[in-house]
């Protein structure tokens, strides 16, 4: 046994072959020379080689011993051309080791290439990539992508520019039609016939990240280089096509297309992509470590056109806790506030945006009330004529946060601007069990320049007391007179509109005693909120109401 099998090879530390010394350095300059150093030391009979991180593993090498017990010869095709060829270049299997040697029957079937199908290109890119930086350093790839590109160019209006005085010239920008003296071929097979003149998008989907971005850079247009629109599409339709789900040291390899695309749609901004479609690319690009600096920058473009968004353009999906991305939001809010000469009916659209957001998100559990609180005040007040908006998302928000204490209630309601609600929000808001009773004091208070001035005041009883009659029940009179005949009278004289604002009024009456009572209950811990939260002062509270004319 010994006589024919003399020499042992382990590749890759996963498998051990055993083979002939002789067969195997007629044909590889490397074993040759490493065989002779061994048989430098008498003491080793057999000789065992271990090789690292070989081209294809024990496959390549499999097909490789293979060739050189079949005396040289080896059945070349689209689908092995690739490891073969890398596997020649690392055993040195050159013409100075054998006149018939593998590299150079390799290189003679890749000649051939610019006859290749499409399908048979594809096929052969792909098969690099398990051995992908082998095949860069020996020029396999930039060879493949020429013919790649040629074949692009045959078969669509796309152009290419490239310079292309030698084979490992890189092509500088998207732009290059290949000419007529070129070696490429039109391909009857090629998909395009079927898909328009994007059709090479998805054909080149089956590809990875790496040969994806390295056929950007031969074309001139990787990173702060593209000014290319359709590479930028191209790069989009890519990374939808990718799993989001992938690792982290997955997903940094997409990193360098995500920061290509991102430069490509902020070069064109508005031009080419709405809002919608700019939050889009925010959504996909995030997933894949797009760097801080491009993020900003897609950031200042989607905040700048911040108020054409949508509630669902903005509800972005949060990373941490949180169903929903809202330091996203406040970042794009702040963009377009601070943006020079903000159109005042731009930003009232916005308000009216945000508050339909705070509805949305009102309902998250993991939302805390200063996040809240950012987001509802991250806009000037100017920015809404109405707040009942803003209170319609609180009250959401205390019916999904029921445990919330006196004080955390009172706090989320300080982004009210009362003098800003409507009567009917102010009145439902008063009757609102969920509200703080000093808040609803407030609101109410708030309303007295909305109440008809037509001499209606609160009913004083003859010791002084204000607005309570003997059944304990505010009453309204006209100052003129204090007859109930007088009061019809004269009701009879206003319009409909303010016999509804009367009535709205009475119906209110109960509410306020109640809560009347309800802070006199609360005593001291009461008039300390009353002081330093609404700036109403003790007395209030201590059994008068204010006039509400």
């Amino acid at each position: 046994m010994t006589r024919f099998i003399n020499l042992q090879i382990v590749i890759n530390d996963e498998q051990s072959f055993f083979l002939h010394e002789n067969i195997m350095s007629a044909f590889s300059g490397r074993l040759k020379k490493i065989i002779r150093k061994q048989k430098r030391k008498p003491q080793i009979e057999d000789s065992i080689i271990e090789l690292n991180d070989f081209p294809g593993g024990p496959d390549g090498f499999e097909q490789v011993s293979r060739f050189c017990y079949n005396h040289g010869r080896a059945k070349i095709t689209v689908s092995n051309v690739s490891l073969l060829y890398c596997c020649a270049f690392f055993l040195g299997m050159t013409e100075k080791a054998s006149t018939n040697n593998l590299l150079k029957q390799t290189e003679k079937f890749l000649e051939g290439m610019f006859y290749w199908s499409w399908g048979d290109i594809i096929m052969s890119l792909r098969s690099c990539e398990p051995f992908f930086s082998y095949a860069d350093s020996y020029g396999l790839i930039q060879k493949l992508i020429f013919a790649l590109l040629a074949k692009i160019a045959q078969n669509s209006d796309t152009n290419f520019i490239a310079s292309s005085s030698s084979s490992s010239s890189p092509v500088t920008s998207f732009g290059f039609r290949f000419s007529s003296t070129s070696k490429a071929s039109p391909d009857p097979a090629s998909p395009c016939t079927k898909s328009g003149k994007d059709w090479w998008f998805d054909e080149l989907t089956n590809l990875g990240p790496k040969i994806i971005e390295k056929i950007i850079r031969n074309l001139g247009a990787y990173g702060d280089q593209n000014n290319s629109f359709t590479l930028t599409r191209f790069i989009l339709h890519y990374l939808k096509s990718r799993p989001q789900g992938s690792s982290s040291s997955s997903k940094y390899e997409y990193s360098g297309l995500a920061d290509t695309a991102v430069h490509g749609v902020i070069l064109v901004g508005k031009t080419k992509f709405s809002c919608g479609k700019l939050f889009w690319v925010l959504r996909l690009v995030s997933g894949f470590n797009l760097s801080k600096d491009y993020r900003a920058g897609l950031e200042r473009l989607i905040g700048e056109n911040l108020d054409e968004a949508t509630v669902d353009d903005l509800l972005v999906s949060g990373h941490n806790r949180g169903v929903y991305d809202v330091n996203l939001v406040i970042r794009l809010i702040r963009v377009f506030v601070n943006g020079e000469e903000v159109d005042s009916q731009k930003m009232k659209k916005l308000g009216r945006l945000i508050d339909k957001y705070l509805r949305e998100i009102s309902p998250d559990q993991n939302l805390n009330i200063s996040k809240f609180l950012a987001v509802a005040e991250s806009l000037p007040d100017s920015s809404r004529d109405c707040f009942d908006g803003v209170y319609r998302a609180i009250d959401f928000y205390l019916q999904s946060h029921p445990t919330l204490s006196f004080e955390d209630r009172s706090k989320l309601c300080r982004c009210l601007n009362y003098e800003k609600l409507s009567f009917e929000a102010s009145k439902e808001l008063a009757k609102n069990p969920r509200i703080p009773p000093n808040v609803s004091v407030q609101a109410l208070i708030s309303q007295q320049s909305k109440v008809p001035q037509n001499g209606f005041l609160y009913q004083r009883t003859p010791n002084g007391s204000h607005g309570k009659n003997s059944h304990g029940h505010m009453v309204l009179f006209n100052d003129n007179t204090m007859d109930s005949s007088s009061l019809s009278s004269s009701s009879e004289s206003f319009s409909e509109g303010t016999e509804d604002m009367k009535l709205n009024l009475q119906k209110m009456q109960c509410r306020v005693v109640e809560l009347e009572k309800a802070c006199k209950e609360m005593k001291g811990q009461m008039s300390k909120l009353v002081r330093h939260n609404t700036g109403i002062s003790t007395p209030f509270y201590n059994g008068t109401l204010p006039r509400f004319c």
